[in-house]
This record gives C-alpha cells, sequence and structure tokens, in this order.
C-alpha cells in the first residue's frame, strides 16, 4: 500500500474563534470524548467556537489523548483553555480518519515526549503539529472509517443491551426485597444481620510491576478493570468485590471475572453460601457503602469496616430463586462484554492491519 508522509501541521489549520454571545451547547474533553461542564453558570464570552468535523483538544492532557473529533454538534463552546484545529484539506485527510490516527498510543507517547521536562506538561497545536502521519489514499482511509463505524456502531449497541440487560435485574431485585417491604417490620423470616456473618473476606495483592498482556491467561482485576495478565490467580470464581482504595471509586461494589488476580486496590466479600451471592451483590449495589471509606490522607476500606456493615438477610428460598433468574441475566451481559472486547481489539488492530 502506498503511503504519504505529511507533518500534522500540514494537514490542519487552528481555530481561534471566540464566542460572540451564541445560545449554544458548552462541551469539555476527556480521552473518551466530549463530557458535559463541570461549571454550569461560567462567563462564556472568552469560550472558544467550534464547529463540526473540529478537534478539540485539551493542551494540559494530552499525555492521557484528550481530544475529540466533533461529529455532533453543527456549533459549540469549549473552554478557552482548549485548543482548536481543523483538516485544512479533507481531499488528503479525512477528519474521521484522523481521528483514529490520533487515538493511537503513539499519538499519546508523542505528547508525552514533547511535554516532558517542564512544570505544566502542555501540548498546543505547535506542537502536535511537528507529529509525522502516514496517509494512505482517500478511497483507502474511507473503507478504514467506514469498517470502524461498523464496528463502533455493533459496540454501542451491545452497550445498550448490557445496559437494558442491568436494568432488568436491577428491577428483578427491587420487585423481591425492596418494593413492600418494611425494614421496621420484616417479614416473617428475614432478619437484620452483618456482612461479616455471610461472608469471608481476602484481601488483593500487589500485582508485578511487569504484567504480561498476551502470554499469561488469568485477568488482573482492580475493581475498576482489568489491568493486565498474571501467571496466577487468587479467585477461583467470580466474586464480589469492594473498591478499597480512591478518594473517587472506594466502596464501589462489582463482580470479579472468574480466576482472576485480584489487585490491592480491592477486597473480595466471598459469601459463606454460593446461593446467596447474587442476592448480597446486588444488596450491596443498592446500599450506601461509600459510607465505610475511612482515613484523612487516602479515603480506604478495610476488612475491619466492611464485617459489621449492616444488612438485610432474606429467607433462603427467595435468594436462590432471584440468584437463578438473575445468573441468566448477568450471562448474556458477560456474553455482550465479551463480544465488545473482541470488536475493540478488532478496532486497534483496523490501522496496523491495513498497513498504517
Amino acid at each position: 500500500m502506498k503511503l504519504t508522509r505529511y507533518k500534522l501541521g500540514d494537514l490542519i489549520v487552528q481555530r481561534r474563534e471566540k464566542n460572540e454571545g451564541f445560545d449554544v451547547p458548552i462541551r469539555g474533553v476527556s480521552r473518551e470524548g466530549f463530557i458535559k461542564p463541570k461549571q454550569q453558570d461560567a462567563d462564556t464570552s472568552i469560550y472558544n467556537v467550534f464547529y463540526r468535523n473540529d478537534f478539540v483538544f485539551n493542551p494540559a492532557r494530552m499525555e492521557l489523548n484528550s481530544i475529540a473529533l466533533n461529529l455532533e454538534f453543527d456549533k459549540a463552546l469549549c473552554s478557552s483553555l482548549y485548543e482548536v484545529f481543523y483538516v485544512k484539506d479533507q481531499s488528503i485527510v479525512l477528519p474521521e480518519f484522523l481521528n483514529l490516527h490520533i487515538k493511537r498510543d503513539e499519538f499519546a507517547r508523542h505528547c508525552e515526549y514533547i511535554g516532558s521536562g517542564s512544570a505544566r506538561e502542555y501540548c498546543r497545536v505547535a506542537q502536535i503539529s511537528e507529529f509525522d502521519i502516514d496517509l494512505p489514499s482517500i478511497e483507502v482511509q474511507q473503507k478504514i472509517v467506514d469498517a470502524n463505524r461498523l464496528l463502533a456502531k455493533r459496540i454501542d449497541t451491545n452497550k445498550k443491551l448490557i445496559a437494558t440487560l442491568e436494568q432488568t435485574a436491577q428491577t428483578l431485585y427491587r420487585h423481591t426485597f425492596v418494593d413492600n417491604i418494611d425494614p421496621n417490620n420484616l417479614p416473617e423470616g428475614w432478619r437484620m444481620g452483618t456482612l461479616g456473618e455471610v461472608c469471608s473476606f481476602k484481601y488483593g495483592k500487589l500485582p508485578d510491576k511487569h504484567l504480561k498482556s498476551d502470554e499469561y491467561p488469568y485477568p488482573v482485576f482492580s475493581g475498576y478493570a482489568v489491568t493486565g495478565y498474571s501467571d496466577e490467580y487468587i479467585l477461583e470464581k467470580s466474586e464480589i468485590v469492594v473498591i478499597a482504595r480512591g478518594d473517587a471509586g472506594s466502596g464501589k461494589v462489582c463482580m470479579s471475572p472468574p480466576k482472576c488476580f485480584l489487585s490491592n486496590l480491592a477486597i473480595a466479600a466471598i459469601t459463606n453460601d454460593e446461593q446467596m451471592k447474587y442476592y448480597l451483590y446486588y444488596h450491596l449495589l443498592n446500599s450506601d457503602t461509600m459510607s465505610l471509606r475511612s482515613g484523612t490522607a487516602q479515603a480506604q476500606i478495610t476488612i475491619n469496616n466492611l464485617e459489621p456493615f449492616e444488612i438485610v438477610i432474606p429467607v433462603k428460598e427467595l435468594c436462590v430463586d432471584f440468584g437463578e433468574k438473575v445468573q441468566s441475566i448477568l450471562n448474556c451481559v458477560e456474553n455482550y462484554n465479551q463480544q465488545n472486547q473482541i470488536l475493540t481489539q478488532m478496532q486497534t488492530l483496523l490501522l496496523s492491519k491495513m498497513g498504517v
């Protein structure tokens, strides 16, 4: 495949338009794309204007790939701290193809390199303009863009199905254990208890610094996400996991993958009775586990915090019936998650497979 090398600066033009009283959406930028701004009532007179097919980025966070291509708004505003650029000639490079290039790890590493050594690592248009890009023909670019759109559409569809399934499981939980239940006058056979009565607990471990991505089969699970792979596992089955550290995440409840290495960021709550696991998982999801956090330097949760945590313990028959129903739902969720992992890998490989 014939490729032509360009400097990014040869392909783009910086937009320098300020707001003149436009009543249009305001957006911030993250690695995942556009986000709603944290500050809703700011003075927008100095905000930057951007248009459809414009790129908007945060110069202070480019090593995290905090850049987004606008495919949603005809016109919108962003912070004056952000910078905006657009493609000079779309007969040379398609904006969506350029976006795929920019979202590659090589671009983030380039931004991290050129920003290193300064007190605040800024990567402005002038700096990223020196980045080299090898472009195939416009026809090949269009094929790659079309293939990526198809993959992205499938991923988005799966995410919507996952959200629907998760909402169905939550509705089933509330219908069975919450609606029309008076916590001060529990049904016959129900009682109050503690998490320590029904669970044993296991701290995660600090993973090896040199995690493998493909040599070993067992995922390293932080509670937030899978962060690598290990040659050992410390959880045999999927277990309830409580994130133990981090101001934003400590107290969050999730379910681990089966046969995983649990990192030191989390604690496994292993149910003494397997048939109680799914009830307990949803009960904790709907409980104020954030209140368990302690510590001043960094919010954290310990086993000593978890053991006395008060919970409702229903009759076992209800928990068993709920577990059987919800497990089939979660199996579907896991299937769609696995599909999305494969589709995301296909997206990652798309450019390299096309010779870019």
